[in-house]
């Protein structure tokens, strides 16, 4: 089994200043739920690495995540694929927690828990702090276009980092390889 870790608002779900603060706010980006499924189908071990911040600001509970979780984990397994683990990250970026991407303790736990090696591993995200989280540990930073990843584009990348429309183009890309 191979190993792909995805951020979450951005990537897998339309992203928003405001947070993603209930179920019905959480939209998955077209052909995304798609592209979880063909990862799952060629064998990928998909995990999803995302920080939660709003937690830490009480904007939503617990038991708000865990329902918006839900829902997405309920399309992705109609799809026929499978999110084998989320991670997440509650604290604000005022704590400087080495959870935070992009700080790298997040990542390493997955590698950790996952009992592989991250190095190569592809780490999927819109925004430079999931692109240098992946850089830390050695996996190779993806940057998608969606959510903030056009504004990302133009910033000062990780070397090597790959550039993809979507999702879809990443799954295409590495189940086609």
């Amino acid at each position: 089994m191979k190993l792909i870790i995805l951020d979450r608002d951005g990537v897998i779900n339309q992203d928003s200043a405001h947070f993603i603060k209930s179920p019905e706010e959480w939209k998955a980006i077209p052909g995304s739920i798609e592209a979880i499924a063909r990862l799952t189908q060629a064998n990928y071990r998909v995990v999803i690495a995302t920080n939660q911040s709003g937690i830490g600001r009480s904007l939503f509970d617990m038991e708000t995540l865990n329902a918006i979780h839900n829902k997405m984990l309920k399309a992705v397994n109609q799809a026929g694929g499978r999110i084998e683990a989320i991670f997440y990250c509650p604290a604000t970026a005022e704590s400087n927690s080495p959870y935070r991407k992009p700080a790298p303790g997040m990542l390493r736990e997955i590698g950790e828990r996952m009992n592989l090696p991250l190095t190569g591993v592809p780490a999927v995200g819109d925004s430079l702090r999931d692109l240098e989280a992946a850089a830390a540990v050695g996996a190779q930073p993806i940057l998608v276009l969606t959510g903030k990843g056009a504004k990302t584009r133009g910033m000062d990348l990780p070397p090597g980092t790959q550039v993809h429309a979507d999702l879809a183009a990443v799954a295409r890309a590495l189940t086609t390889a």
